[in-house]
């Protein structure tokens, strides 16, 4: 009996220490409130604190880097040009008892994180022409750069004078004087994606499709144009080749020709009686044959080896 009148007063003052001890751990940061109304410093270092039990509460806020996520909305440029817009944030909480009195929590927080950035990527964006959204500087692209940069052809929407770097950084200077009065300090704000909205896609679109038949064509041109060239110089060889070749052929042809003529010569001088003899006889068999017929006078020269001839046989007759 006298043991349960120990542990009773034990449990019940182990029960008042415990919950007037709470830690805080390196990601957390926390603001003591007494009856809903916050007392005392918030407690941003980690460790272990107390506080009075039952009248005291903990609230708990997070020390690290938060994100948000703008909702995609339609917004249009100074030079009238529709856009679906879709926009991200880190942001942090960098004073929790003036966090905890104007939004309470982090619900809260992001409710004025919409309001607040929402209206200063509107300002900056409809306060531009889009080439200032979509490029950074007046760099000259690569035919075959694909990406919102197409869409951003300085042909058609002017020379960038700003940049989307600077129309970030305005974005971000613009909220953060509103967002000090809550106790949030704004990291950084990034446009996560522009495109233009449905009802210009299509135009869009069939005008980047016309000016990639137009640079494709002049590829084909550029093309043709080179072939003909090519081929141009390859008949051009091919005539300086036959033309070579039939001279060496010629050269050679010559040189032959003269060969014989000379070994002729050679032959005819030697004798001249039987040299003229075998090439009557060259003459007979090329020049005569059985469907061949001839009417000659009898002092032809060309019977002239025929009237010679002394053998058995008879002189042919020929018609």
């Amino acid at each position: 009996m006298k043991l349960k009148f120990v542990l009773i007063p034990l449990l019940i003052l182990a029960a008042v220490v415990y919950s007037s001890v709470y830690v805080v751990d390196e990601t957390e940061q926390v603001v003591v409130t007494q009856f809903g109304r916050a007392i005392g410093s918030p407690k941003t270092e980690p460790g272990l604190y107390f506080k009075l039990p039952v009248i005291q509460q903990t609230n708990y806020f997070p020390k690290n880097l938060l994100e948000w996520d703008g909702d995609p909305g339609q917004v249009p440029t100074l030079d009238k040009t529709f856009i679906w817009v879709d926009t991200f944030a880190r942001w942090k909480i960098v004073n929790p008892l003036l966090f905890f009195e104007t939004v309470n929590n982090v619900t809260g927080a992001m409710a004025r994180l919409d309001d607040i950035i929402d209206s200063a990527v509107r300002n900056f964006i409809t306060s531009y022409p889009l080439i200032e959204t979509v490029r950074k500087t007046n760099r000259e692209l690569d035919t075959f750069e694909v990406g919102i940069t197409d869409l951003a052809d300085t042909r058609y929407l002017g020379e960038v004078t700003l940049g989307r770097q600077k129309v970030i950084k305005g974005i971000l200077e613009q909220s953060q004087p509103k967002l000090d009065d809550f106790g949030i300090q704004l990291v950084d704000v990034k446009l996560k994606r522009i495109n233009y909205v449905e009802e210009v896609q299509k135009s869009v679109y069939a005008r980047m499709i016309a000016e990639r038949k137009q640079i494709a064509e002049k590829f084909r041109s550029e093309g043709k144009g080179e072939a003909r060239k090519i081929e141009g110089n390859r008949d051009k060889e091919l005539k300086r080749i036959s033309s070579e070749a039939y001279r060496t052929a010629q050269e050679v042809k010559g040189k032959a020709d003269a060969e014989a003529t000379r070994i002729y010569a050679q032959a005819y001088n030697k004798d001249p009686e039987f040299y003229s003899f075998l090439k009557s006889l060259d003459l007979y068999r090329n020049a005569m044959d059985k469907e061949s017929a001839l009417i000659l006078s009898t002092d032809s020269d060309l019977l002239r080896f025929f009237k010679s001839y002394e053998g058995k046989a008879a002189m042919p007759t020929i018609d």
